[in-house]
């Protein structure tokens, strides 16, 4: 019995190099670099350069997120109950990776005789969509199946989300600026507000910028792809069900995780609202810096300063969550989003918008708060797996990735469509280069009182996690006991 219980430690417990951490964050660097722009920028490019109206394009988005309801449960249960000789969740970063990375460049095809589909784009949009979640939900049970390092699950949580805020920074800061330099239209000199560097810059909201954007967007992809490709090669699966767990897998195993897992619905609550608000903020971040401040040109400036907190203080969040607790660590972090987003409607006033030092701060200390709760946030799901293993005897943890990957979606919708139908409420009209009043309200409403108000909310919620540090190294000390007995048993 100890000689099993050692193998199983030295197996499962494996301390994870660099490398494999770097391995497996390049995995949300691609996600990030392919689908974070589709998040943060389609609904621009749609209802600017593609010419399709807002509340239509927020229809599309809510349609595709009712499929992921049925879709999503079953690639989780498909991928629990099935593996091969390359591991149980690595080879699909490779089988759908690819898909998605051609479907995604699609949406921003300049096909002239696509322009304003809303077929195409519906069509193109929903396969990109289901493809997603079969790289998502793998790769999320991947993080699971590296190790039950508690050290190296919160090392990798920080390497992966420093490696996703480099994407970030690719995506929010530098794409709007690489679309702008090769724009054709109203091109002149402007201040990026980085340190007086002045660049030429045309417009990248008008339809003449389609060849812009796909071209740009191409260069993405083919990042995205290689950073795939390295996930799948520097990444090893050590913690996975075995072939007598795999077996009996089933599709209701689904609902008696939500049944019996109350630490998943939980987080996966928590999820669902970190995701609203963020997205709620990145979708209507384009339009709050072209129309309320009126500095497009400030993008790359303002999302730079933006991104040092996700790259350069992630390797900060183990200690911090040792300072604080777990729980305080997600307060402290929301609670300084929330005064990040005070400071943004400060620099939405009249007579601030030229205030460079308050874009600054007010971006710094909101993305500060946001991407510590948002990215520590992941080094919970495995706990919540090991949890889910000891209440039913099976390792699902695609299913649970699966149920956490809902939560996101019902984020990402909420964050992605209601915005839309608010601006449009509001009279938002996207061939107008000067918005009215009540556009603009609509557009601070969004991009500053909603996620900040839905902050608050994920700060009570995440104060009803079951999980201390304690209770998981108990899980883990029973999890150890079974599986030395099922050695013993062999």
């Amino acid at each position: 019995m100890i000689e099993n219980t050692h193998h199983v430690k030295q197996n499962e417990y494996h301390k994870l190099k660099l490398s494999e951490r770097l391995g497996y964050g390049f995995g949300d660097f691609a996600q990030n670099l392919v689908f974070g722009t589709v998040g943060g920028f389609l609904a621009l490019y749609l209802t600017t350069v593609n010419a399709i109206g807002t509340a239509i394009a927020g229809f599309i988005f809510l349609f595709v997120r009712i499929v992921n309801v049925i879709w999503d449960p079953m690639v989780g249960t498909f991928v629990d109950k099935r593996s091969s000789r390359a591991g149980k969740y690595r080879p699909w970063l490779l089988r759908a990776g690819i898909p998605m990375v051609i479907l995604a460049a699609l949406l921003f095809a300049p096909i002239p005789a696509l322009q304003g589909s809303v077929t195409f784009i519906f069509i193109t949009y929903l396969l990109l969509d289901l493809v997603y979640s079969v790289v998502n939900i793998p790769y999320g049970s991947l993080n699971a199946s590296l190790t039950r390092d508690p050290d190296s699950v919160d090392q990798i949580t920080t390497t992966r989300m420093m490696l996703a805020n480099v994407a970030n920074l690719l995506v929010y800061t530098m794409f709007p600026m690489f679309v702008q330099l090769v724009a054709p239209k109203d091109r002149e000199l402007k201040d990026t507000g980085l340190f007086g560097l002045k660049l030429n810059m045309g417009t990248y909201t008008d339809p003449s910028a389609g060849n812009s954007w796909f071209g740009v967007y191409a260069v993405y992809m083919v990042v995205g792809a290689i950073a795939l490709f390295l996930c799948y090669k520097l990444t090893k699966e050590r913690v996975v069900a075995n072939a007598e767990q795999s077996s009996h897998v089933k599709v209701n195993d689904f609902f008696v995780e939500f049944k019996n897992n109350k630490p998943l619905v939980i987080l996966g609550i928590f999820f669902m609202l970190a995701f609203t608000f963020m997205f709620f903020m990145n979708t209507v971040n384009g339009f709050f810096t072209e129309y309320t401040v009126d500095h497009s040109d400030w993008m790359g400036a303002v999302g730079l300063i933006a991104s040092i907190p996700g790259i350069a203080f992630t390797v900060f969040w183990p200690k911090l969550k040792k300072t604080f607790g777990k729980k305080g660590f997600f307060h402290f972090f929301l609670g300084m989003f929330v005064v990040g987003e005070i400071l943004t409607w400060v620099w939405s006033l009249d007579g601030m918008h030229d205030q460079l030092w308050l874009a600054y701060v007010s971006t710094f200390i909101k993305q500060w708060g946001l991407t510590s709760a948002t990215g520590f946030m992941w080094a919970l799901v495995p706990e919540v797996v090991s949890y889910g293993e000891l209440k039913s005897g099976k390792r699902n943890a695609a299913i649970i990735n699966a149920i956490m990957g809902l939560f996101f979606k019902v984020g990402f919708t909420i964050g992605g469509a209601v915005p839309l139908w608010f601006l449009a409420a509001y009279g938002f009209d996207g061939d107008a280069k000067q918005q009215t009043a009540a556009a603009l309200s609509g557009i601070n409403m969004t991009a500053i009182w909603i996620p900040a108000a839905l902050a608050v909310v994920s700060m009570i919620v995440m104060q009803l996690y079951p999980l201390s540090d304690k209770d998981v190294d108990d899980i883990n000390k029973q999890l150890d006991a079974k599986r030395a007995e099922m050695k013993a048993a062999e």
